[in-house]
Formats: C-alpha cells, sequence, structure tokens
C-alpha cells in the first residue's frame, strides 16, 4: 500500500503539470450583443507584466482579430481593448513525500468595451505555465491567443 501511494505522487504531478501546461481558456461574453456589426477595435489599455510583451501581446490579439475581419483603428473604435497580463509563481509539496513541483504561470485578460456605452461585452481569460525560454513562451502566447479567440465572433442569442 506504501508503494502504491509513493507512485501515485508523481502520476498526479505529471497530470498536474500537464494540465497547466496545457493552457485553460475562459471566455464570457454579452448575449445581447451583436458583433456582426463591430468592424473596428482600438487599444484603450494594455498592460503587460514585462515592458517586453507589449508588440507581442498587440500582434497576437491583432493577427486573430484581423482573421475575423476586424480593423484596428487609432482611437474611436466599435469595440476598446483591454489586455491585462500577470505572472505567479506556484509551488505543490507532496503529502508527507519530499516529491515538489513549481513553476511560473502568466494569465491574460482581454476585455472588449462597447466603444459607446463602455458596456463590457466580452472577456477571455488564459492562463498557462511559462518556459524560461523566451521563444517558447511567444509560440504559447500566440497559441493560446488563438485558442481564445477560436469561437469568436460569438452569435447573439
Amino acid at each position: 500500500m506504501k508503494i502504491l501511494r509513493i507512485l501515485w505522487i508523481p502520476v498526479f504531478a505529471a497530470v498536474l503539470s500537464t494540465a497547466v501546461l496545457a493552457g485553460h481558456v475562459t471566455v464570457n461574453y454579452d448575449h445581447a450583443t451583436n458583433f456582426d456589426h463591430v468592424k473596428t477595435y482600438s487599444w484603450s489599455q494594455l498592460q503587460p507584466s514585462n515592458s517586453n510583451w507589449d508588440r507581442r501581446l498587440k500582434d497576437a490579439i491583432r493577427l486573430e482579430l484581423a482573421a475575423k475581419g476586424w480593423t484596428e483603428v487609432p482611437s474611436g473604435g466599435d469595440v476598446a481593448l483591454v489586455a491585462v497580463e500577470r505572472t505567479s509563481n506556484w509551488r505543490w509539496e507532496g503529502f508527507g513525500t519530499p516529491t515538489a513541483a513549481s513553476g511560473e504561470v502568466g494569465t491574460l485578460v482581454v476585455s472588449m468595451f462597447d466603444g459607446k456605452s463602455k458596456d463590457l461585452i466580452w472577456r477571455g481569460k488564459v492562463s498557462s505555465d511559462l518556459s524560461s525560454d523566451p521563444d517558447k513562451n511567444t509560440k504559447k502566447l500566440y497559441k493560446d491567443v488563438q485558442k481564445m479567440f477560436k469561437n469568436f465572433p460569438p452569435r447573439a442569442s
């Protein structure tokens, strides 16, 4: 029984890290909003945790919105975008064993506000484990933003 418990802990840690590495995406939106009439957007706020990510965040989001037929304008878009990115550290320790795992998680929240009413109409959030390799993190950012906008724009109810 003790052997099973010892073997179970690394398996649990592997499953936990795989789930976190996959990039968890959630999306919510105002079901009354008709996104078919939205064609332009402008940036209201961009808050990366590191200024090196400004261009990467904008480019990843710009790429997805352009694929949906949206155009960026300097100001006064149909939608105002806010993107906030944060990093945090996590640590998991085994139950009564010396097994431990740790890492850094990045979370990106993209919010869309109606350009006229300023009401929140869409929000997407993704969290992923980060690597010490900036190139891997950039690829992961593009993939995660692509997942965030996979079913975008939503259809009005």
